[in-house]
């Protein structure tokens, strides 16, 4: 079957398709502590043995649906997927306002953002995900993928992907000399994040002679694999997962 059948087929296995409605998930709802703070990830294990974990990060809007798909679809492919919750336990905000002030107060407190990402990361080896790791994410979690990428804090983190997310380095932070692969897919009509941005990060890598992918697609606007969007464009989302399949089979 070819990459692009086997996507569609799994989007109608999920009912994913068009017109589709709530998404039953396959998968476990995990309730999760941090200190004194409560969070609740998703977690779908492997259909048979796991060839690697993939750490899920959600957008802005908090862990949702969209993320359990996603996670549900990789452990279909073979991959333990655990989808982490950056806004704490019931905090999935619906308005933009909530949504900027949700994702704002991470992006100004960079040290909480990686340390509730890897307390994700170590509730999904709690969960008995297999220890090989890619962190992936969408938009604002895939900012976040960049983050943790940058800090070298996470063991046994094989590759990083972002997905229309944000690639700008923040002032006083630099790329590591060593980092493991990464893979970006960007949309060429993203008004968020720009073609700039995408070029300091090829200029960023190349200095450090990084392992890295850039695949951009024309038309695309941000948010284009978001399901059931006005921004979702099929060749776009097609094309970046099959990407993404080939990168997981490269590096785990």
């Amino acid at each position: 079957m070819r990459p692009a059948s086997l996507f569609f087929a799994l989007l109608t296995a999920f009912g994913l398709a068009s017109g589709a409605h709530a998404y039953a998930a396959p998968g476990s709802q995990v309730v999760y502590e941090i200190g004194d703070e409560t969070f609740e990830g998703y977690y779908a294990a492997a259909h048979g043995d796991a060839s690697g974990t993939v750490l899920i990060v959600h957008d802005w809007n908090g862990l949702d649906d969209y993320e359990r798909q996603r996670a549900d679809m990789l452990a279909e492919l073979g991959y333990d997927a655990f989808a982490v919750d950056l806004f704490g336990q019931g905090n999935r905000p619906e308005t933009t306002e909530a949504r900027q002030e949700a994702t704002r107060a991470l992006y100004s407190d960079r040290k909480r953002m990686r340390e509730l990402t890897l307390a994700g990361l170590a509730e999904a080896r709690e969960q008995g995900a297999a220890e090989s790791v890619v962190i992936m994410g969408y938009c604002f979690g895939g900012a976040v993928a960049m983050e943790i990428a940058r800090s070298g804090e996470a063991d046994d983190v094989v590759g990083y992907t972002s997905f229309h997310g944000g690639v700008a380095t923040p002032e006083g932070q630099e790329w590591p000399e060593e980092v493991p692969p990464l893979l970006i897919a960007h949309g060429g009509a993203d008004n968020s994040v720009t073609m700039e941005d995408v070029a300091a990060l090829v200029e960023e890598l190349e200095a450090i002679e990084a392992t890295y992918e850039v695949q951009v697609y024309s038309g695309a606007p941000h948010g284009f694999t978001v399901f059931d969007d006005d921004r979702y464009q099929q060749r776009a989302d097609e094309k970046s997962w099959a990407a993404f399949q080939h990168f997981l089979a490269e590096v785990l």
